[in-house]
């Protein structure tokens, strides 16, 4: 048993390593570890190969080279190569594996072999990760290298970018060998796959959006509640002084007031109107949790893409430096309208609320959508005649 299995992976390999996108996608990943080398960080700012660029709040007194290689990592090549550019060349080359598992004359060869259907489906499908591991590795270990003699550190959690990686492309690979063995067709199993990782892109950046706006409802609560608190205090000083003075507070009618509230705001008039605000707050916060509540139970049932690479720069980065990295570094004050986007202690909160999701809930929960998936798939490859 395990003989056979052994021999169709060395066959898939083979397969994948007949196609010239394998070795294009192999330098094309050596090329970008290049050029994360030519980058660096010195005293007067930051150089790209042979140029510096001055800056002065960004240099190696304020970034350590470190840190500098870390956040690039961060910044660019968790997001952008492994999350984009290299899923998707990963994608463009296994998605036609199932289907081709599937063509007549090949299924028909590998069918007479002593070998059961669950297994050989599982063993391409495994065989598809581990294209992409291979593709992860060579690109890890080359920013292990670059890190380890431009930054003088050795960052071991880079490889955990293997894994991590490979569990966030077997959720879209699940996907992709669903539609292929539906449809057996190359084509669709790799557009329908693009489509269905685009609508959780939106369902992700959705949630991301109501996660802010839940933070920055909860900011201006804050706000608006200490300027009642400041309000109410300046209105108690100024009704004290009226007592001691003998002075009634009366009202419109001409009668005296004895209700506090009424007294503080017959004292300071602007609090009638940040009582009515700060009541506008608090309906705002419950309606954002109500609202990042559904959220929350729509992303359950589908693969966290986003938040399973995520790991990786929590893994990577400490909250410090996380919480650096995420702050807006404009300089502007907040605006009192919306300090979802503007205030950097929403950013701060984001980055929590963030972090406080557990690896139990993003990875738990997508790796129930791909097992749902891949019984579905081998239960359908099972039954079916060819």
């Amino acid at each position: 048993m395990i003989t056979q299995t052994i021999a169709i992976l060395i066959a898939a390999y083979r397969e994948l390593n007949a196609r010239k996108l394998f070795w294009v996608t192999m330098g094309i990943n050596l090329l970008v570890v290049a050029l994360f080398a030519s980058l660096g960080i010195n005293e007067r700012g930051v150089s790209f190969f042979i140029w510096t660029f001055d800056a002065e709040f960004f240099n190696t007194t304020i970034v350590s080279p470190e840190l500098f290689y870390k956040w690039q990592f961060v910044i660019w090549g968790i997001p952008w190569w492994l999350t984009w550019i290299a899923t998707i060349l990963g994608l463009v080359t296994t998605a036609g594996m199932i289907p081709d598992l599937v063509t007549a004359g090949a299924i028909d060869t590998l069918l007479s072999k002593p070998i059961g259907r669950v297994r050989l489906f599982l063993t391409k499908y495994i065989s598809g990760l581990l294209f992409l591991a291979l593709q992860v590795l060579v690109f890890t270990t080359g920013c292990f290298l670059v890190i380890w003699i431009r930054g003088g550190t050795v960052e071991p959690r880079l490889f955990l970018a293997v894994p991590i990686v490979v569990l966030f492309f077997s959720y879209l690979f699940a996907f992709c060998a669903f539609v292929g063995m539906v449809t057996r067709s190359t084509m669709a199993a790799l557009l329908l796959t693009v489509l269905f990782w685009f609508m959780v892109f939106l369902m992700n950046t959705a949630d991301d959006v109501v996660l802010a706006q839940r933070e920055g409802a909860i900011v201006k609560l804050e706000d608006r509640t200490l300027n009642l608190e400041r309000q109410s205090e300046y209105a108690d000083r100024q009704i004290e002084s009226l007592i001691e003075q003998g002075t009634p507070i009366l009202d419109t009618d001409g009668t005296e007031i004895t209700d506090l509230d009424a007294r503080r705001d017959a004292a300071n008039p602007a609090m009638r109107a940040s009582r009515t605000r700060l009541t506008e707050a608090e309906e705002s916060v419950e309606t954002w949790k109500k609202w990042s509540g559904y959220s929350v139970a729509v992303k359950t049932v589908l693969p966290k893409t986003q938040e399973t690479v995520g790991l990786l720069r929590r893994y990577m980065l400490s909250e410090e430096d996380d919480r650096r990295l995420s702050a807006d570094d404009s300089g502007r004050e907040a605006r009192d309208e919306d300090p979802a986007f503007t205030d950097p202690r929403v950013q701060e909160r984001l980055t929590i609320a963030k972090r406080g999701r557990t690896e139990v809930w993003i990875i738990g929960t997508s790796l129930a959508f791909e097992l749902v998936l891949l019984g579905l798939t081998a239960l359908i490859f099972r039954r079916r005649d060819f």
